[in-house]
């Protein structure tokens, strides 16, 4: 009997999937692969229920004589293994990234032998209202909060793209890159003061209140579904933290990053060149225990960030606060540096992991933007941010079409560098 395999990356069975078995059965024995969770995450969406209950699911359709995990987005060790005669798939993958799969299946067909049947898509409008479902599941607060812990136990380093408006977020949201191969796609957002204030006119000096900060959140939890991370500057007075804390997790936002410093912020790339107040330890350990007793779940996490580097304090200074702040309560410690050589904070990494091998480890590598994530990973980084990169591209660019508007008393010269409008409206879906 002939060997027909397919692989499902859905948490629920609709029509079109169900297409797909029933033209694989027709050709022979039926072997459907589920992707790991670790796969999914990495270029489709978080999955909302576990990965037994998805393989269950395809079980209890009847037309499925073998259900198996498949480990990897490509298909290399499965089709070695099973070296089917078929593979079955929705024609859907031709463009987009996706098609990277359908390269990598065709190559792994020619080298073992057999043949790739596609099947029309289905476009219904009951298929599309179960995807919708889905989307809306993955953004409600009780699925979108606890959503980092669990990125944070299945990847080896979680990326973080900053986002200060619904727009941005969508491209946080739906960027899928093919690169060598493989597919990756952001896992978080990171929603920044400064590029908040910034968006606004604003200087970076904790001016835009928490209430403006909120109708940014829920502007970007509106159209998407990823794990926000905020940007909680100092946190302010610790009644007030405490107050922000609760609100901030009952709306699903995964984590607040607060920073030891007090007084009028600053913002930290300027270092030493303006007046920077850092806390002492004894404060701001109160302010992590009194946010971490605010919580009503344990899936929101309070990240202290150390700017001991930054004040140019020194390392033990940095690691005796990143002990104190973890023994306090920390669900996480952000290491910040304004140097462009990486060499501190990789130091900070080895002497923490020295002492500390569980509680994740933060960077944002602005300044140190030459160091690769794989180097960070191995270093022992958790969590990279990539924190105004977005804000800063956009700005030289609405700069340059306004000059070149002005310049030439039209808008024709500056055609060449925008985007066509319905390219932008395709990020934004439609009910």
């Amino acid at each position: 009997m002939k060997k027909v395999y397919t692989c499902f990356c859905t948490d629920m069975i609709h029509e079109g999937h169900l297409n797909i078995l029933k033209e694989a059965r027709k050709q022979g024995q039926v072997i459907v692969g589920v992707l790991a969770d670790e796969a999914m995450v990495r270029y489709n969406r978080f999955p909302t229920i576990p990965l037994e209950e998805r393989l269950e699911m395809v079980r209890q359709t009847g037309l499925a004589d073998q259900v198996l995990v498949q480990e990897d987005i490509m298909y290399d060790s499965v089709v070695e293994k099973l070296q089917p005669d078929y593979i079955i798939h929705g024609d859907n993958w031709r463009n987009g990234p996706e098609n990277a799969i359908r390269k990598n299946v065709l190559k792994n067909l020619e080298r073992f032998g057999g043949e790739l049947l596609e099947v029309p898509y289905t476009y219904n409008r009951e298929v599309k209202k179960i995807d919708d479902r889905m989307k809306e599941k993955l953004a409600m607060p009780e699925f979108r909060r606890k959503r980092l812990r669990q990125l944070l136990g299945m990847r080896p380093l979680v990326k973080a793209l900053e986002v200060h408006s619904g727009l941005t977020g969508l491209i946080a949201e739906k960027t899928v890159v093919e690169t060598g191969g493989e597919l990756d796609q952001f896992d978080a957002m990171w929603i920044s003061s400064l590029c908040d204030s910034t968006a606004k006119g604003k200087p970076d000096i904790e001016l835009v209140d928490m209430s403006s900060r909120i109708r940014t959140i829920d502007d970007v939890m509106d159209v998407t579904t990823k794990p926000i991370i905020l940007d909680g500057d100092t946190g302010g007075l610790i009644e007030h933290f405490v107050y922000n804390v609760r609100t901030l997790e009952r709306m699903g936002v995964s984590a607040v990053i607060i920073e030891d410093k007090t007084g009028l912020k600053k913002n930290s790339l300027f270092g030493t060149e303006v007046e920077q107040t850092q806390d002492s330890i004894e404060g701001f350990t109160e302010k992590i225990r009194a946010g971490k007793e605010a919580l009503r779940t344990e899936e929101f996490m309070i990240i202290a960030r150390i700017e001991s580097l930054i004040l140019e304090r020194g390392m033990e200074d940095a690691l005796t606060r990143a002990f104190a702040y973890v023994e306090a309560g920390a669900d996480g410690i952000m290491i910040h540096s304004r140097k462009k050589d990486p060499g501190e904070i990789l130091e900070f990494c080895r002497l923490f992991r020295e002492e500390n091998t569980h509680t994740p480890i933060v960077v944002v590598p602005t300044s140190f933007n030459s160091i690769t994530e794989e180097e960070l990973a191995r270093a022992g980084v958790n969590l990279v941010i990539y924190a105004n990169q977005l804000t800063r591209s956009a700005f030289p660019a609405m700069q340059e079409t306004a000059t070149q508007i002005l310049k030439n008393h039209r808008a024709l010269e500056a055609d060449a560098r925008l985007m066509p409008f319905k390219d932008i409206i395709r990020l934004i879906d439609e009910l």
